[in-house]
């Protein structure tokens, strides 16, 4: 810290984000980076798959592990790499074990089966070279109208919740030899919002006393199991502050509530700053000054890094904040690098990459975990499972023409039953398609329909898409049994009580389409 210069020091809060993605070095993006690393020496990186709000390729081990093997090459202090790790660094990575949304573990009721999770996750990130994960949720989905948590969180009840986000901290330090940093989120609780903090700031309307009954209690509990880091929420909750002012930026909630009342002496990082909870009401300059005054560390993917490095240098200059504060921060960070070993390794051995990530038995496992994870919750007639498959008509409906939602299903369908009738539907198709559809179900029995609803930025709802309401309402009218599979998001099944057989998977991962498909047949 001596050797850094007050501008050094703020950059160091700084983390901003890269795709992992092979990058010319005369390229501008290449360059973009050198600057910013080199230069300006930000203090980390986090992966993410979007680009300018557009979803791109989950990036391959290799590419991430060589891209931050530069990276760290230019960083004159080792830089801390991240990700949002909430499937296991298969949300963010190719090539790596895939494991269900957190619902599907609560589901479970299986805590070790989590802590299994942290255990692979752990090996898998430091494997590529990002030793900080963002996971796990702590938020109690309490809102069956949440748009953004729902299945990432592992479920409603705050006991259950408290109890895998302690299974997954344990898990990751399972292995002494593979040193992670974990993170609750999101502080003091996202749970019950209605709306997506992507695109606008939630507010919590609920008292000080629910709040500590339900929104506190996991991160109570992660802040007992050693949890490393909290991430901050960017809703409003008037029971602890202003309600103008979101917890991110809240010296209430950060320094009142969580640091001085419930005794967390780790890092505090925000959500990303480019969220359109903090940045339709905040500059990036004046969110990162709040943010720390507040009392956040580390600063996440402000939309501009230097306007917000000049902004709180100049609040420095001007006493808002005071270089004490910045060390403290500083300090904070430099030891959670020390502590998972950068200051002694910070470059990734490309050649161990494939023994580490993507073993076959841990994929296995994770097969097993989508299978306890399925909850047959009706079944009139018991019509699950199915007596006659070669009479039943199976029908997909994607969230998008090209998702790859349902193929799975199909496959495995199709392996069971060669001749099965499998109609893939998704949200482009126009009505005209659609009753052609409900037409070639003349000859079924019965129907089995998965339907996928699945969690996603910057979308603001969880309803099914374009006209497969209607289709799913025709379905039901033909009078035909239908097994209603919710594929992601559990309570679109309360839309539709007229289904004979309700099962639900609580995520939207192939593995999910597979365990599906074993419980219709039987198996």
């Amino acid at each position: 810290m001596k050797a850094l210069t007050l501008r050094e020091k703020v950059a160091q809060l700084i983390y901003i984000p890269f795709r992992g993605a092979t990058l010319n070095t005369r390229s501008r993006e290449y360059r973009q980076f050198v600057k910013l690393v080199r230069d300006v020496r930000v203090g980390g990186m986090v992966l993410v798959n979007w680009d300018n709000g557009r979803v791109t390729a989950k990036a391959h081990p290799h590419a991430v592990a060589a891209f931050l093997n530069r990276m760290q090459k230019l960083a004159r202090v080792p830089l801390l790499a991240a990700g949002d790790f909430e499937r296991g660094i298969s949300m963010r990575v190719d090539g790596a074990t895939v494991f269900p949304h957190a619902m599907a573990f609560g589901a479970t009721g299986d805590p070790s089966l989590t802590r299994f999770e942290g255990e692979v996750t752990a090996r898998e990130a430091r494997a590529i070279g990002i030793p900080w994960i963002f996971f796990p949720v702590a938020d109690v989905n309490n809102n069956p109208g949440n748009p953004i948590i729902n299945i990432r969180s592992f479920g409603e009840d705050p006991k259950v919740v408290a109890a895998n986000v302690t299974a997954f901290i344990e898990g990751t330090r399972a292995d002494p030899h593979y040193k992670v940093l974990t993170t609750a989120k999101h502080f003091p609780g996202h749970g019950d919002t209605n709306v997506d903090t992507h695109l606008n700031m939630a507010v919590i309307n609920a008292t000080r006393e629910r709040l500590e009954s339900l929104e506190l209690v996991p991160f109570r509990a992660a802040i007992q199991a050693g949890v490393d880091s909290i991430m901050t929420a960017h809703i409003a909750v008037p029971a602890l502050a202003p309600a103008d002012v979101p917890a991110t930026l809240s010296p209430a909630i950060l320094t009142g509530l969580l640091r001085e009342q419930m005794g967390f002496q780790g890092i505090i990082v925000t959500d990303s700053l480019e969220m359109g909870g903090i940045a339709k009401g905040y500059s990036s300059g004046e969110a990162a000054v709040l943010a720390l005054q507040a009392g956040a560390d580390a600063l996440v993917m402000p939309p501009d890094p230097e306007a917000a490095i000049k902004a709180v240098m100049a609040a420095v200059a001007d006493g808002r904040l005071t270089r004490a504060r910045i060390d403290e921060s500083l300090a904070r960070l430099l030891a959670a690098k020390e502590r998972v070993g950068l200051d002694r390794k910070r470059f990734v051995d490309l050649e161990a990459i494939s023994d580490e990530v993507g073993a076959p038995e841990d994929q296995e496992r994770a097969q097993q975990i989508a299978e306890r994870a399925v909850k047959v919750v009706k079944n009139d007639g018991n019509l699950i499972p199915l007596r006659a498959p070669a009479k039943t008509c199976f029908l997909t409906l994607a969230e998008s023409h090209y998702s790859s939602e349902g193929q799975e299903f199909a496959q495995q369908v199709r392996r069971r039953a060669k001749d099965a009738s499998v109609i893939a539907l998704d949200t482009s198709m126009p009505a005209t398609t659609l009753d052609a559809a409900v037409a070639k179900i003349a000859a079924c029995d019965t129907l089995a329909v998965a339907a996928f609803s699945s969690v996603g930025a910057y979308r603001g709802d969880l309803a099914l898409g374009g006209e497969l309401p209607h289709l799913l309402e025709a379905l039901l009218a033909t009078g035909k049994p239908m097994a209603l599979i919710a594929l992601g998001d559990p309570y679109l099944v309360r839309n539709y009580p007229k289904a004979a057989a309700v099962m639900l998977t609580y995520s939207t991962v192939p593995l999910s389409e597979e365990a599906a498909v074993k419980v219709l047949f039987g198996q």
